[in-house]
């Protein structure tokens, strides 16, 4: 299979597609060659859920391999001598789990009329419901010509292996682009993040919220802490194997009430601790001389990306801070721009969180299943749209103070999370 993407000064000429098994079959060395994978050069975009270490450890903990349904099929995008020009984290899925954008109503429709849904090609990073680019080209080339073949790409691969569907979550707009022009559908769904303006303190912050919503945000966290809790911040050599065993049962514990199986294993955390521990950040809160409460987020160049949470002591409002009020301090205090708090949440509203839209593609090799999805799609983009103006509404900033910001266009659904 080959592409060739739109002739440039700085383009590669032609360009050919393979799929690989793991991660694994990418050097470290050439696979952060590619743009937003690594800090390499002070990289204003590194997000570290494209990273060589995060989707490696998904792959060498046993959390997303053939055995929990997501067989690696990533890839690569080649020129002539073998150098790798782009590539695209992507799973052969043998279910609809952990991707935060549900589509079980398509298998389920398809299957009914005779089809097979499953296996799939998901272009993803696996349980991890955050905007960021899955066509990753390289520094060097021309970045818009490799998006394109790589968005064929992924297509020419779904039809290679003969699926039902081809879909890539939580896309960037650049990504969007390509991929509409290679026939995918766009679906959009909602997200809250927060947006540091600039902001010295969390004060700085509350100023631009109306009186009683600063009100109720500043009582809330005092009553957050009222039982003798303290919260601490903690990332690079503070992440012992001892915090993790903390962490994992908060995890364990609360994941397994919400989902009844969390998607991650003990050994992922660790092989992040080792590997990425200055991306990490654990907000963990203690009471009475041990850890009862934490969230893990990943830091990157200008976003705070919150995922998980857990807890043993249910106190009022501890989820609120932990999660949300923590992260903005934090946000606030290494100048980063951007909280992306997860799936889910309406209630993050009212903690200074605004709506945000997110999208996705959807590739449908089946004719009739595609104008059906096409037709829900449509209905559902209006939706979205009309339920994200509403969501303005009810910001709790002063009137005058919400900025319009359209990080834009990104898909998700609603699985549980944070």
């Amino acid at each position: 299979m080959s592409g060739d993407p739109d002739p440039s000064s700085s383009g590669p000429g032609e360009l050919f597609v393979r799929a690989v098994d793991r991660v694994a079959d990418f050097s470290r060395e050439e696979w952060t060659a590619l743009r937003a994978t690594s800090r390499y050069g002070g990289a204003d975009n590194y997000n570290p859920f494209v990273s060589y270490d995060f989707l490696l450890a998904l792959e060498e903990s046993g959390c997303a391999v053939r055995r929990t349904g997501w067989q690696g099929h990533h890839v690569r995008l080649e020129a002539a001598d073998g150098s790798l020009a782009g590539a695209v984290p992507c799973y052969l899925k043998t279910h609809s789990q952990g991707e935060y954008v549900f589509d079980h109503g398509w298998a389920d429709a398809f299957e009914r009329a005779g089809g097979s849904y499953y296996p799939k090609l998901q272009a993803s990073v696996p349980f991890t419901p955050a905007t960021g680019p899955r066509l990753l080209t390289a520094r060097e080339l021309d970045e818009t010509g490799v998006r394109r073949a790589l968005a064929a790409g992924l297509r020419g691969v779904a039809e290679a292996v003969d699926v039902s569907s081809a879909h890539a979550t939580f896309v960037t707009d650049e990504d969007m682009d390509a991929l509409a022009g290679a026939g995918f559908l766009r679906r959009t769904d909602q997200q809250f993040h927060f947006f540091n303006e600039g902001y010295s303190t969390y004060d700085d912050f509350l100023g631009t919220l109306a009186s009683r919503k600063r009100k109720a945000l500043k009582r809330e966290r005092r009553e957050a802490l009222a039982h003798g809790i303290e919260i601490e911040w903690l990332t690079g050599r503070d992440l012992t194997e001892r915090v993790w065993d903390d962490f994992y049962a908060f995890y364990m514990d609360t994941g397994g009430r919400k989902w009844g199986r969390p998607y991650l294993n003990r050994k992922f955390y660790s092989l992040i601790g080792e590997r990425m521990a200055d991306d990490v950040l654990l907000v963990m809160a203690r009471r009475a001389g041990r850890y009862i409460a934490g969230a893990i987020n990943f830091i990157g160049s200008n976003t705070l990306y919150g995922r998980h949470w857990g807890c043993i002591e249910e106190h009022p409002f501890l989820h609120f801070e932990v999660c949300y009020h923590q992260a903005i301090d934090f946000a606030i205090a290494k100048g980063l721009a951007v909280v992306e708090a997860g799936a889910q949440g309406e209630h993050k509203l009212a903690r200074g969180y605004r709506p945000v839209t997110t999208q996705s593609a959807h590739f449908i090799a089946h004719e009739g299943l595609r104008r059906a999805v096409a037709d829900y799609l449509a209905r559902e983009r209006r939706e979205v749209e009309h339920m994200g103006s509403i969501l303005d509404e009810h910001t709790p900033f002063r009137k005058g103070e919400l900025q319009e910001h359209a990080p834009a266009g990104r898909a998700s659904q609603r699985d549980e999370d944070g």
